[in-house]
């Protein structure tokens, strides 16, 4: 049986290195294209070509060479993806691109699958400041190139180890931290997630089976709840940690930004609809399994310890987090 050959654009922080590391563990060959700069493989077992798709030339390192697979998570201006797609159209069989369940139009109701209607975009935009709009156009590249050979993973809120966004880390310190914190809304309020590493086997299955078209790429709808999330933190760091529970108008009240200040809570309504309610029974069928939550924030945690406590944050995203002085404040009026 033959190796499978695999190109990672990008392949140095979080999803891309989650792909790298399960696809050497799998014993793919595996080839990673990025900029170089200040940036590291995650495996020595990996060839590295190194450019910068931005600027002219760019590519070129990628115009010899053939592969199976291309995982693409570029979230800039799409016609980056555009370019990548045309000139591998012709070697590669299947492209895999890391999308975003962002490209949804709102509102987008609880429930929506795949069909539901998404924000216009476009292949030879170049610009990257509407996220939904970079991401759709991303969509529209890659389809353009290799039609029904295109992957359209979008997937949701990403966890795990090497999330360099912030979010799980902070609620992680916060509750090491123990003391009162204060929990936005209800425990029981619902919400979805995709492990890094789950997200990762998913993009090399639907890859490498010939998959085609899109998918929701997150856990099972109310498979999950806040409360769960919040207690395997406080199991993870063996904090003393109570959980104090606001009601989620006392904490818009306040002013707190939901999602941001208070990184993956999103208040009962649209946005909750939209990010936490998602069909994903085509992504289920085509193999998505997740790992139990448990796993997921003990294994973030060792991560996080490992580094001193500090986790790496993109430079394109603001911190996440909320101001103690603020949370003191909300807890002391509820």
């Amino acid at each position: 049986m033959s190796t499978n050959r695999l190109l990672v654009l990008g392949g140095t922080e979080f999803v891309g290195r989650a792909v790298v590391d399960e696809a050497v563990a799998a014993g793919w060959d595996v080839t990673v294209f990025h900029r170089g700069t200040n940036r590291s493989s995650p495996s020595d077992a990996v060839s590295v070509l190194h450019g910068d798709r931005t600027l002219p030339g760019g590519l070129d390192p990628l115009r010899v060479g053939s592969w199976d697979i291309v995982v693409d998570t570029w979230s800039g201006a799409p016609v980056a993806v555009r370019d990548a797609a045309a000139l591998l159209a012709d070697r590669v069989r299947s492209y895999v691109y890391v999308s975003s369940r962002s490209v949804y139009a709102d509102p987008l109701p609880a429930g929506a699958a795949e069909d539901a209607p998404v924000v216009e975009g476009s292949a030879y935009d170049e610009d990257s400041t509407d996220y939904a709009r970079a991401k759709r156009g991303g969509e529209l590249a890659v389809v353009q190139a290799f039609g029904d050979r295109a992957v359209l993973a979008r997937a949701g809120l990403i966890l795990g180890p090497h999330e360099n966004i912030g979010r799980l880390p902070w609620w992680l310190t916060r509750i090491a931290e123990g003391g009162d914190v204060l929990a936005p809304g209800a425990a029981a309020d619902p919400i979805q997630y995709i492990d890094a590493r789950d997200l990762a086997a998913f993009l090399l299955a639907a890859g490498s089976t010939g998959a085609s078209g899109a998918f929701n790429v997150v856990s099972e709808p109310r498979a999950t709840t806040l409360g769960e999330l919040l207690d395997a933190c406080i199991t993870a760091t063996g904090s003393d940690a109570t959980l104090r529970w606001v009601d989620q108008e006392q904490v818009l009240a306040a002013g707190i930004r939901p999602w941001t200040q208070l990184p993956v809570w999103l208040p009962s309504g649209p946005d909750a609809d939209a990010m936490h309610h998602g069909d994903v029974s085509r992504a289920m069928v085509a193999g998505l399994r997740r790992r139990p939550l448990a796993e997921t924030v003990a294994d973030t945690w060792s991560w996080l310890q490992a580094l001193g406590g500090v986790a790496p944050q993109r430079q394109d995203r603001s911190a996440v987090g909320l101001d103690r002085a603020v949370e003191r404040a909300v807890l002391a009026a509820s």
